[in-house]
C-alpha cells in the first residue's frame, strides 16, 4: 500500500497506477525490487521529455484527443522509464495504458531446488511479467511435471476402484505424492486444481484468456509445493527412499585429483 497526500491507494506489482494528481506512476521497479514512484522530472528543476500525438481516438470506449509517450525515472535508483498515456489534453483526463519496464514477481525458493526446476520457475515468472498468464501457466504445469519426476515420480501404483496398474499420468503421480506424506492433501488438492488442470486446458482444450488471479493462484501453489519437498531436504528424502523411489546410496565420492 503506498500513500499520496490525501489518498490512499492499492497497487498490485503488475499493475502500475498512474497518480494524475502528482503526474507519477506508481509501480514495481526490477532495479530496486520494489514498488516505488516514478517521477516525470528529473534531477534538480528539469523535467523530463515526452512525445506527444495529437488525434482524436477511442480507448476503451472513451474518446480522448491525443496520446503521450511520457518519460519517467525511478524515485529511488533513477532507472529510466515510459508509459503510453491517453488524455484531453491535460494529465487529470489522463489514462495509463501501459509502463516499461515490465518488473518480474520473484518468489522465494528453498536453496535445494535443483537447478533446471528453478530456471523453468523463473522463466515462468518472466513471462508472466508481459501478461501472458496462459504461457506461464503452462511454464507452471511444466514445473510440476519436473519436479516429480526429480523425486521419483515417474511412473506409480495407481488404483481405479480396486484394480491396481501403473500409471505416468500426471494425476496419478501427484496422488501417489500425497500418499507417501511428501505433499500434504491440501497441496494435492491445489496441484490438482490450480495447476495440473489449469495447464491441461491451456495444452489440450479450446484456446481461452487465462487470468491474472488464474496464473497467481498456479505461481503461489506452485511455490509452496517446492516447498514441501524442498524446505526440510533430509526429511523428504528419508521418506522417498523408503518408498523406494530414490536409491538408499550414499553419494559419490570425488577424488581430489592427483598432482
Amino acid at each position: 500500500m503506498l500513500f499520496s497526500p490525501g489518498v490512499r491507494i492499492y497497487i498490485t506489482v503488475r499493475e502500475p497506477y498512474y497518480n494524475l494528481h502528482e503526474n507519477n506512476v506508481l509501480a514495481m521497479c526490477p532495479d530496486c525490487d520494489a514498488v516505488t514512484s516514478f517521477d516525470a522530472r528529473g534531477h534538480g528543476d528539469t523535467t523530463l521529455g515526452a512525445v506527444i500525438v495529437n488525434q482524436y481516438h477511442s480507448y476503451k470506449n472513451v474518446q480522448f484527443s491525443r496520446i503521450l509517450w511520457q518519460f519517467f525515472r525511478c524515485n529511488v535508483c533513477s532507472r529510466g522509464a515510459v508509459a503510453k498515456i491517453h488524455d484531453s489534453g491535460g494529465v487529470m483526463s489522463g489514462v495509463l495504458e501501459s509502463f516499461y519496464p515490465f518488473a518480474v514477481e520473484h518468489l522465494e525458493l528453498p536453496l535445494r531446488v535443483p537447478a533446471d526446476i528453478v530456471s523453468e520457475f523463473r522463466e515462468a515468472e518472466l513471462v508472466a511479467s508481459q501478461a501472458a498468464f496462459r504461457a506461464a501457466s503452462a511454464l507452471l504445469r511444466s514445473v510440476l511435471e519436473k519436479v516429480l519426476t526429480s523425486n521419483g515420480y515417474v511412473e506409480v501404483e495407481a488404483d481405479d476402484n480396486g484394480k491396481k496398474f501403473k500409471s505416468k499420468s500426471l494425476k496419478h503421480r501427484i496422488d501417489a505424492a500425497a500418499n507417501d506424506g511428501v505433499i500434504t492433501e491440501a497441496r494435492k488438492r491445489r496441484a490438482h486444481e490450480n495447476i495440473r488442470v489449469l495447464g491441461n486446458d491451456i495444452l489440450h482444450d479450446q484456446w481461452r484468456k487465462v487470468e491474472a488471479e488464474e496464473y497467481e493462484d498456479a505461481h503461489q501453489y506452485s511455490q509452496r509445493l517446492l516447498e514441501d519437498l524442498y524446505d526440510d531436504r533430509d526429511t523428504v528424502e528419508k521418506i522417498l527412499k523408503a518408498k523406494k523411489r530414490m536409491p538408499d546410496v550414499p553419494p559419490t565420492a570425488v577424488t581430489a585429483p592427483t598432482v
